[in-house]
């Protein structure tokens, strides 16, 4: 279904899949509170940030693609002296994965769905399997803007269907967001039959604080690095060092 529906996406010119980015775009904006909704059923996120934070952010992208898909996509024509040029020519990959991570669902979403889908290729996501709702949603408004059947799959599941993904010959491309432990799996899964592979690694991040900091500063840098989106940022900071001297201090402000 994918192979198909790339074939015919593919056929299209620049400008029109930039026409049905940006349609689905306003779709999804146009129906910002219902996705706020699930993203927030889905993380336990505040409302306020899914709307504020996820919906634009998804809308964004969207739209950034859409308008690279007609300025970005062109090939180019290099002289090579004596009369001579060469030129080069950007081609679709073909079928691409994107397996997606569970504090940012329907960000992970679109930034994987909507570049490949700028540059005419399909997408087969696997959504992370605690928060697969907002994926799903989306596939609804890929559809109504105009996007070709199996242009956009979504793929419910565990690490068993990633695996899938990333051994399977006809994928040309996964891109991953997770675990830096998944990741080498997914790595070298991909690199079996060379393919493209991009990951972006969480890694939690450790704060200093020294003896010259302002505490007042470092107590509320401390409180959002952990609990910024209910402590699901990927680079949270959940290790705080404090210098001996001003823990006390600083343990009376943070508590």
């Amino acid at each position: 279904c994918a192979k198909e529906g790339q074939l015919e996406w593919a056929s299209w010119s620049t400008a029109g899949r930039a026409r049905v980015l940006q349609r689905a775009a306003t779709i999804l904006k146009d129906n910002a509170d219902h996705f706020d909704r699930l993203e927030t059923l889905d993380t336990a996120r505040p409302y306020t940030e899914t709307l504020f934070g996820d919906i634009p952010s998804a809308t964004d992208c969207i739209e950034f693609m859409g308008g690279l898909a007609v300025n970005a996509l062109n090939g180019s024509q290099v002289p090579l002296g004596s009369g001579s040029w060469g030129y080069t020519v950007r081609s679709p990959l073909g079928v691409c994965a994107g397996i997606g991570a569970w504090n940012y669902p329907l960000q992970s979403a679109v930034w994987k769905s909507a570049p490949a889908l700028a540059a005419g290729n399909s997408i087969i996501f696997k959504p992370a399997p605690q928060t697969p709702l907002t994926a799903l949603e989306l596939g609804r408004v890929y559809d109504e803007a105009g996007v070709p059947k199996g242009c956009y799959n979504v793929l419910l599941g565990k690490e068993t269907v990633g695996k899938m993904l990333s051994t399977h010959d006809d994928i040309a491309k996964v891109s991953f967001t997770g675990s830096v432990n998944t990741g080498k799996r997914v790595y070298a899964d991909a690199a079996q039959s060379l393919k493209r592979v991009t990951m972006e690694l969480g890694g939690k991040s450790p704060l200093i604080i020294f003896g010259d900091a302002n505490l007042d500063d470092a107590v509320s840098a401390a409180m959002m690095a952990n609990w910024y989106s209910n402590g699901e940022v990927c680079s949270n900071g959940t290790r705080v060092y404090v210098e001996e001297t001003l823990k006390e201090k600083f343990m009376a402000l943070l508590l």
